[in-house]
């Protein structure tokens, strides 16, 4: 099992926004020496729900500092990108780091961000799809939109690429790009399994093979002291409070958007049952616990998704500085030893 620390430099309670990074990047500081299999960073913007604008160089600044770990982001969102100039910052960070790259890739979901670049959020389909084909496939050309690409890739992306999956409609669309899928616990299990099973199939149909296994995002809300585990749930409950806000999930104009109709779900959920019960639906999706339980729902959790590798968020909500760092710790001391006996699928495979 490939286990990835991934961060979302949330910034939720008005502190220094540079106490925040500081503190992520001595978490990624300590991955590698703590048994971590790579390091992921999201791409968002405009907000202090998660202040990581360019991933990509966030990794570059990982690869300068570590040997071993692979860099991966949780997600480049296409549609706000040149393709030709993320094609060249993929590719710099790739040599950089002697081919450790792992790209994330997704079509984006807040609309203040797409206002904010000036895409309209209605074209994010036909734009991920496009942009995904030509950065996907420049790194076996070497060309992109009739430009040379230099310097030339090292290999190919497809194989050690992953894009995000929540609508249903994506299935489909990462297996006709060739990605794996990478999950972000937001639907009750039975809807999980079943884009599981929709994107297997797709993509034996569209790449005649097996897909990669899916990479599992989730939340490190272990301790041995229950009560403590607990209050570390609880941050994950106000992590899923700042979600839906950052989203719209409960704005019902949402469905309305060509391409978001799926969210219109969520909408009517929220106004059914309340805004805090779903954020405690989506929290029970994640393990949280004594690390022993902790172990048992990861198990869980991959048997349910047939996951090659899991992305462990330590640092999210209000958590202090100090909390992130011995959350990290204590997850690298108590759970990961259990989750690498279950054996390391590559994340890099080709098809």
């Amino acid at each position: 099992m490939q286990i990835g620390h991934g961060h979302f430099f949330q910034n939720l309670d008005g502190r220094p926004d540079h106490e925040v990074w500081r503190t992520e990047m001595a978490l990624a500081d300590a991955a590698e020496g703590l048994g971590f299999d790579s390091v992921w960073a999201v791409e968002h913007h405009f907000a202090g729900y998660s202040m990581s604008t360019d991933p990509l160089q966030f990794l570059t600044w990982v690869a300068g500092r570590t040997k071993t770990v692979r860099l991966g982001t949780m997600v480049s969102v296409l549609p706000w990108h040149d393709p030709v100039r993320l094609a060249e910052h993929i590719c710099v960070l790739d040599h950089l780091s002697d081919g450790r790259l792992i790209l994330g890739m997704g079509r984006g979901l807040a609309r203040q961000e797409f206002d904010g670049f000036g895409v309209p959020m209605d074209q994010s389909r036909a734009l991920f799809d496009r942009y995904a084909t030509d950065v996907l496939d420049a790194f076996e050309t070497g060309r992109i939109s009739d430009l040379e690409l230099r310097p030339r890739p090292l290999s190919p992306l497809r194989g050690r690429v992953y894009a995000s999956s929540i609508s249903p409609a994506s299935a489909e669309t990462l297996a006709r790009v060739g990605a794996g899928m990478m999950i972000f616990l937001q639907k009750p299990w039975e809807q999980t399994i079943g884009d599981v099973e929709r994107y297997t199939e797709q993509y034996r149909l569209h790449q005649g093979v097996d897909p990669p296994k899916p990479m599992v995002v989730i939340f490190n809300a272990c301790h041995d002291d229950l009560v403590v585990a607990a209050e570390l749930y609880e941050q994950v409950v106000e992590y899923y409070r700042s979600t839906i806000d950052h989203y719209g999930f409960a704005d019902p104009a949402m469905a309305a958007i060509p391409g978001y109709e799926y969210y219109g779900n969520i909408a009517r959920t929220i106004a059914k049952n309340g805004r805090d019960a779903f954020a405690r639906f989506l929290a029970d999706l994640q393990p949280w616990g004594t690390p022993d339980e902790v172990v048992d729902q990861i198990r869980e959790v991959v048997r349910r998704t047939d996951a090659g590798g899991l992305i462990v968020v330590s640092a999210y909500g209000n958590l202090s500085p100090e909390t992130v760092l011995a959350n990290q710790q204590r997850f690298a001391r108590t759970v990961l030893p259990a989750l690498h006996a279950l054996g390391k699928p590559d994340l890099t495979r080709t098809t």
